[in-house]
């Protein structure tokens, strides 16, 4: 009796969201992805930001796109995002 086992390894990547600041480079753009905080100690909401280089083969997202990242194996020394929408 031979049982085989199927088992899909369905991972989930980190996805952002964010809008596109710098396209200047060859395949690589700057996201920009914005996130509403609470201050833990002063219980102030703030927006923090934070700027991801993503790999955009052919450079189709331009200077002020919304653009969809998701995690990928690292390419480069700074840039471990792909651009998906």
């Amino acid at each position: 009796m031979t049982t085989t086992k199927t088992t899909e390894n369905k991972i989930k990547h980190q996805t952002f969201s964010g809008m596109v600041v710098s396209d200047k480079m060859k395949d690589t753009t700057v996201i920009e992805v914005k996130r509403y905080v609470k201050h833990e100690k002063y219980h102030k909401f703030q927006t923090k930001r934070t700027k991801l280089m993503a790999h955009d083969p052919g450079n189709t997202k331009k200077i002020g796109d919304k653009a969809t990242i998701e995690a990928c194996r690292p390419i480069s020394k700074r840039k471990a995002f792909k651009v998906i929408a």
